[in-house]
């Protein structure tokens, strides 16, 4: 890869992370638009709790991973908020990098097919197109 690859490379990851880092603290804590539609129905109090009404959210139940240590957009064990949230988005951005990246570099060592590999190498006695023998 040339160098200026590299510095492009370098200044997304550089960007990811800080998005993953410091932006998603400040992203809208508020229910997106399948979570409100769920509640359609229900009586919800202010920690977000269904306390009457019937809706669909009711029959929610946790994922098998919920108890792992980066669920719910943070690291288990981690008590400050904004430092275990930025820290999860961090890794999962390295994660991401470092998968996507072994992938293409397993890919790029295979590398293309050559002509000779498939039988169709040009044989020597046979005269370039466009020039007289």
């Amino acid at each position: 890869m040339r160098k200026r690859s590299w510095g492009f490379v370098a200044v997304g990851l550089l960007v990811a992370l800080l998005l993953a880092g410091v932006v998603s603290n400040y992203a809208s804590s508020h229910p997106d638009g399948l979570d409100s539609s769920l509640l359609k129905g229900c009586t919800v109090d202010a920690d977000g709790e269904i306390t009457g009404g019937s809706c669909p959210a009711q029959q929610a139940k946790d994922h098998e991973l919920a108890d792992s240590p980066l669920a719910d957009y943070g690291i288990r064990g981690v008590d400050n908020g904004f430092l275990s949230t930025g820290l999860s988005g961090v890794l999962g951005v390295l994660l991401t990098f470092a998968v996507g990246g072994g992938v293409f570099w397993l890919l790029r060592r295979r590398g293309p097919a050559r002509p000779d590999d498939a039988g169709d190498a040009p044989r020597e006695d046979r005269q370039p197109a466009g020039t007289a023998g």
